[in-house]
């Protein structure tokens, strides 16, 4: 495994079609193996390599928290592509695979890599939940006009509203009357009222006002907007 000379432009190439599959050298999140690249890496890609100069300007970005990032740093020729050879001048010569004096654990480095890609996961969706849940949140309301009509010209108008306004829901609030007339003496009471969308509906303003049959014939919207 390499990228062969990255300190050459045919290795920075290499590199780049490396990451044109993928976000970072190892993993799904920045970690010891995209800073042991970076740092051989003398200045930014060209724009034509525009993966490699992505990846390059991202992990710049990480300057003073590198040496906390996940992971273990390994020599340079273990990660890159395989079937290319490492041979940037100043790196560490990769480790054979096939050395019984190899101290390095590849599958345990790469189950603690994963762990602490996973860690770093959890973290991140937990600051980013109690951030959301610090967020007020949007009480969706309407504004509603009624029109309430009697049975004839005989019935008691302040009665009516009076009826009315005695219901008392949570999420409902009543606001401003009038009577207007309707033909033949009769008045109907028009009235306005303010409700939360998931508690009240009409449905259950028209079951509760058409109740005072006594005074009331019906009840229709006259207006329903938004708030």
């Amino acid at each position: 495994m390499g990228f062969g000379d990255l300190k050459s432009a045919s290795g920075l190439k290499v590199l780049n079609g490396f990451l044109s599959e993928r976000s970072y050298i190892e993993g799904y999140v920045p970690s010891q193996a995209d800073v042991t690249v970076f740092e051989v890496i003398s200045a930014p890609p060209t724009a034509d390599l525009s993966h490699a100069l992505r990846w390059y300007n991202h992990i710049q970005s990480y300057q003073s928290q590198r040496s906390s990032l996940p992971g273990v740093k390994k020599p340079l020729g273990q990660y890159g592509p395989p079937g290319v050879a490492d041979t940037t001048s100043g790196s560490a010569p990769a480790a054979k695979a096939n050395d019984d004096d190899d101290d390095i654990d590849l599958f345990g480095s790469d189950d603690e890599e994963d762990a602490e890609a996973e860690k770093l996961k959890e973290q991140r969706m937990a600051e980013y939940a109690a951030k959301k849940s610090k967020k007020p949140t949007l009480i969706a309301k309407s504004s509603i006009l009624l029109d309430v009509k009697p049975w004839d010209d005989e019935t008691d108008m302040s009665k009516l509203e009076e009826c009315v306004r005695s219901i008392q829901i949570d999420g409902l609030v009543w606001g401003q009357s009038k009577l207007v007339p309707v033909g033949y003496g009769i008045k109907k009471l028009q009235i306005g009222c303010v409700v939360e969308d998931e508690k009240v509906g009409t449905d259950i303003l028209e079951e509760r006002i058409s109740a005072f049959e006594d005074f009331i014939q019906s009840m229709d919207v006259a207006a329903f907007n938004k708030i």
